[in-house]
């Protein structure tokens, strides 16, 4: 597989999870368009990893877990492109605030965990696939997932108190 036939196939997956990793369409882009730069650079060691998709999405995580430049970080809360796929909901206005008060929730967790969340329920990947992607070991993963949702349930508790 070349570099350009791996751009055009995966592309547009990796750009839906850096959205979901930074909340915000154009953070994504930034992080993508990065991550691809060193991809291209690095290509023949990409290629020769046993699941080059493996190997780029944790060049992806670690880009966004140790970035540190001005804009990221400042946390910037939009909402989310509407997803084809997902039925509408009747009520319109409640989806809308339901939909940012989880990027809410989620900006606030440190990126680690926020990382772990979205490979786990977005991704939807084991825990010993996260722990290889974030290169930790697997009661690391478990531990930081309990740490976000225990997070996001005090979170959720305050807010509805």
């Amino acid at each position: 597989m070349t570099y350009e036939e791996f751009a055009d196939s995966r592309l547009a997956a990796l750009l839906r999870y850096a959205v979901m990793l930074t909340g915000d369409p154009h953070q994504a882009q930034d992080l993508v368009q990065d991550t691809m730069v060193r991809v291209q650079l690095n290509w023949r060691r990409v290629a020769r990893a046993d699941s080059p998709e493996r190997y780029v999405r944790r060049m992806l995580t670690n880009q966004y877990v140790d970035w540190r430049r001005g804009s990221w970080m400042r946390r910037v809360l939009l909402r989310a492109e509407p997803d084809d796929a997902v039925p509408v909901p009747a009520d319109h206005t409640q989806h809308a605030v339901d939909r940012d008060q989880v990027w809410s929730w989620l900006s606030r967790l440190p990126r680690r965990q926020r990382a772990t969340l979205v490979l786990r329920y977005y991704e939807d990947l084991p825990d010993a696939e996260i722990a290889d992607i974030l290169g930790c070991a697997v009661g690391t993963v478990r531990s930081s997932i309990s740490r976000a949702l225990a997070t996001l349930r005090a979170e959720h508790v305050e807010a509805c108190s």
